[in-house]
């Protein structure tokens, strides 16, 4: 069974014991978290996708911690100007781990 959401704007297919990793989350770590829009479930073979959510479907998660992501380099320069310029940024991300679906 996987369900797709959307989580801070994000798709994601999840699956229950998987992790996540999105966006910077409201939330102290080992918070649960309840995911109502649900885009669509498989359950065993058998579909159902919302329009824009699947009505009744929702997906139990926690916060498992607030993590940084891996640092990215932005370098910019143009040739004979003497000019060079390098910067760094690094993402604020949550991991989240999901329980599980449940679709009523």
């Amino acid at each position: 069974m996987y369900a797709i959401v959307e989580i801070a704007g994000q798709q994601f297919k999840v699956e229950k014991d998987r992790t996540v990793y999105t966006h910077r989350l409201a939330g102290a770590e080992g918070a649960a978290l309840v995911i109502d829009k649900v885009l669509l479930v498989d359950n065993d073979g058998k579909i159902s996708v919302g329009a824009p959510t699947v009505a009744g479907a929702t997906v139990q998660a926690k916060i498992v911690a607030h993590v940084r992501g891996e640092k990215v380099l932005v370098f910019k320069k143009k040739r004979r100007k003497s000019y060079q310029k390098m910067n760094g940024h690094r993402q604020d991300l949550t991991q989240v781990l999901i329980e599980g679906i449940s679709v009523k």
